[in-house]
């Protein structure tokens, strides 16, 4: 990276300020799996579409570390935040706690990918001998800005374990989560998958997607070219309709969708639903070099088991036609295991200013983290496999 001493870290509230060429070398270096969400182009997006922006509580705070010639040597999405919303590693328990303490626990530093509960590296560095070296001096980077603006912590969440693990050496704390991954085991078809299930989850999954598709269903790929702003306006009305539902004013403005059909279209695979020539429901989901992430579904008519159908069974569908190693579908839903899906480890890393604060917080994870543990190693039990097909043969170790 060159002299460590000369490197400098720069602050950056305006991605679109940063070359994307320069940024990309950083966080999808070549060589190593694509993640779309740490991309130039996905992250601009949230911001330029008014997205992720001062006005909705995430005031970008990206950092930039330059080596001693000036060049970028790495970066980190890093924003300023008001809430905690949009981010799945939830903290309001903290911020109550805190602040009936006495303490002012906004804002904070959240170095995330906003509103996307996948992982990826949030230390942004090029492959090489310096890649750690850089790693710190970013961190110790958020952790300086976190001391000069005051603020009550920082968190840096969905990194995968390795990043995770020098974090803690640092002085962050560690906390782990679980969602629900399907793995391919090279299956040449869907039925390959139901043939590693046992019968009664074969005969389930079966009729759940015949059912899915009564009443004249048709299900669609559209990813690439094919991508139109009519495709947007359709699934912008299913996402606003889920959004009211779920958590009242939905995050995603209407311009980030066309956002991302222009720059990232064939990173994007929208399974949507059709009937009687209209489309009723549809999923969005981010394809990476490895992986196809599962992120926002909606519906303008309810059909029974077309949720399963367009977000976790039409996801395998396409994984096993890519080749790709896994479907990441979101956070939460111990439904999912029944379909496939098995645990898997998630990571965050909390910095914490406050002394006294920090060490109830410490506590408070140590038995967080076995809690975890305990529900993983339980919910493998309960996998769908036949009895000669450890659930442990489906995992990965990091990503």
């Amino acid at each position: 990276m060159g002299d460590r001493e000369a490197a400098i870290v720069k602050i950056t509230d305006d991605l679109l300020s940063v070359d994307p060429a320069l940024w990309d070398a950083c966080a999808n270096p070549p060589g190593e799996p694509y993640n779309p969400f740490i991309s130039h182009a996905f992250l601009s997006a949230l911001e330029e579409s008014g997205s992720a922006t001062r006005r909705t509580g995430w005031l970008p705070h990206h950092l930039i570390l330059e080596d001693g010639e000036g060049n970028l040597a790495g970066c980190m999405p890093l924003y300023l935040k008001s809430h905690s919303r949009g981010e799945y590693v939830f903290d309001h328990g903290w911020a109550n706690a805190y602040e009936n303490a006495g303490g002012r626990y906004y804002p904070k530093l959240q170095c995330s990918v906003p509103f996307t509960p996948a992982t990826g590296r949030r230390l942004l560095t090029p492959a090489g001998p310096g890649r750690e070296a850089a790693e710190d001096m970013l961190a110790a980077g958020a952790v300086e800005l976190g001391k000069r603006l005051g603020v009550s912590s920082l968190h840096i969440t969905f990194l995968p374990e390795r990043q995770w693990t020098r974090l803690t050496e640092i002085g962050f704390l560690q906390r782990t989560n679980q969602q629900f991954h399907w793995h391919n085991r090279d299956y040449a078809s869907f039925t390959d998958f139901l043939g590693e299930l046992s019968s009664r989850k074969r005969k389930m999954i079966r009729k759940e997607r015949e059912k899915a598709l009564e009443n004249g269903i048709e299900i669609e790929w559209v990813t690439g070219s094919d991508l139109t702003e009519d495709h947007w306006d359709s699934f912008y009305a299913f996402y606003m309709d889920t959004g009211a539902r779920k958590w009242g004013t939905p995050y995603l403005t209407r311009e980030f969708f066309s956002l991302i059909g222009e720059r990232m279209a064939n990173d994007t695979l929208l399974v949507m639903a059709r009937r009687n020539g209209r489309y009723i429901a549809g999923a969005l989901n981010f394809i990476g070099s490895d992986a196809l992430y599962g992120r926002n579904w909606g519906a303008v008519e309810h059909h029974p088991f077309l949720h399963f159908e367009c977000c976790y069974y039409q996801a395998i569908d396409f994984a096993i036609e890519r080749g790709l190693a896994r479907v990441e579908a979101g956070a939460q839903g111990e439904h999912k295991l029944a379909r496939g899906y098995l645990p898997s480890r998630t990571y965050s890393a909390h910095w914490i200013a406050n002394a006294s604060f920090r060490e109830a917080v410490a506590d408070y994870l140590s038995r967080e983290r076995q809690h975890v543990d305990h529900d993983i190693a339980v919910l493998g039990e309960y996998a769908p496999f036949r009895h000669d097909i450890a659930a442990t043969d489906y995992q990965e170790d990091d990503f």
